[in-house]
């Protein structure tokens, strides 16, 4: 094994240099965290800052990965390069990403003007979370100015990590109204340009109708998040799609929105962190001699849970 295959430094300025193998150990070295994720962490920070992020979310079938092909196409026509994280489950017999998002965006994969990287939990500290944002930060650090993410699903952790993008897409089909209300409390509010994907089909007027209806009952601010009708199979509407994110982005910039945006998650992943460390030290304490003493005090009712959970941190200063 060469020592570049080893050493996240030197896979880091491979990855510079243009390395696509290089950049793809690397996104695996953060995938798997402890300290050559840290490495590469410390080394991408101070570069990065530039690239623009885009979330595409939405329910599963929605046709984000379809949408997200065809909107890779129109940008490369454009002249833009462009990299996609898409944000898979992790699979329960490898522990890696789920490859179909590769899979839909094989016209792509060969493209040296986009990246395409399945990202899952692994054993990171804090999940998909906490590495996602170092994912983007080393494609921004390698030169990767545009950024999409996808998540496939709209779990909790997916629907999180989208809506720290810069601009949010959120993807929705005709019909879709008792689930836009289901949602509302999570997918509808990280919203900053809404898709009715699959837009040939009967119910776009309905559904239109729903979302509107939503946003007038919502607290928006200068913003309201325009709604833009696809038809990703066929190729149609990524134009409009992209107009709106950059009518966005220029809102953003100009009323210093992703200015505020940005510092806000740097701010919560600096919390997240520690929050994450303090867990692991935490699962840490809770063995050996102590604890077991501690915890059989419980059990007789010698001591209570809360006592003995303050002798167990006295140490920490906690």
């Amino acid at each position: 094994m060469t020592r570049r295959a080893v050493d996240p430094a030197a896979l880091f300025d491979a990855a510079r240099q243009g390395d696509r193998s290089a950049l793809a150990r690397s996104l695996s070295l953060i995938e798997r965290g402890g300290e050559p994720a840290r490495v590469i962490g410390r080394l991408a920070y101070p570069l990065g800052g530039q690239a623009y992020t885009v979330g595409i979310t939405g329910a599963p079938g929605a046709g984000k990965s379809t949408l997200t092909s065809t909107l890779l196409g129109y940008l490369r026509a454009q002249g833009q390069e462009v990299a996609v994280l898409a944000v898979d489950p992790t699979s329960p017999f490898s522990g890696g990403a789920i490859l179909g998002d590769r899979v839909r965006m094989q016209d792509h994969a060969t493209d040296p003007g986009v990246f395409i990287r399945s990202m899952a939990t692994r054993g990171h500290l804090g999940g998909l979370a906490l590495a996602a944002p170092q994912a983007i930060r080393l494609l921004d650090a390698v030169g990767r100015a545009l950024v999409l993410v996808e998540t496939v699903g709209v779990g909790q952790v997916e629907v999180e990590i989208a809506g720290k993008a810069d601009t949010t897409v959120v993807v929705v089909n005709p019909g879709w109204g008792d689930s836009v209300q289901a949602n509302k409390a999570g997918l509808m509010e990280i919203a900053d340009v809404f898709v009715i994907n699959k837009a040939d089909r009967k119910g776009v007027d309905e559904t239109r109708r729903d979302i509107e209806v939503m946003l007038d009952l919502s607290e928006l601010g200068d913003w309201r998040p325009p709604i833009v009708p696809t038809v990703a199979h066929q190729n149609e509407g990524a134009e409009a799609l992209w107009a709106a994110v950059t009518d966005h982005r220029a809102y953003a910039e100009e009323s210093g929105l992703l200015k505020r945006r940005r510092e806000a998650r740097l701010r919560q992943e600096l919390v997240e962190i520690v929050g994450a460390r303090l867990d692991v030290r935490a699962r840490e304490l809770c063995q050996g001699d102590t604890y077991e003493r501690l915890e059989a005090d419980v059990l007789a009712r010698r001591i209570d849970p809360w006592a003995a959970a303050d002798e167990m941190l006295s140490g920490l200063g906690a």
